[in-house]
């Protein structure tokens, strides 16, 4: 994974074997998370199942 600076859009690419997922911060930057494939379902559900997004 190549080091990035800077702001930018919300990102999600495959690199290698892992996911990452490149997300803009408040204040400047961007978060930068390495995950598998399991990790990557796993928080999708986890982001579906959160109460306060549902009407």
């Amino acid at each position: 994974m190549k080091p990035r600076t800077g702001d930018g859009p919300l990102e999600v690419t495959k690199e290698g074997r892992g996911i990452v997922l490149r997300m803009p911060l408040e204040g400047g930057g961007r978060l930068v998370v390495e995950m598998t494939p399991d990790e990557v379902r796993a928080l999708g559900q986890a982001i579906d199942d959160c109460e306060a997004l549902k009407k």
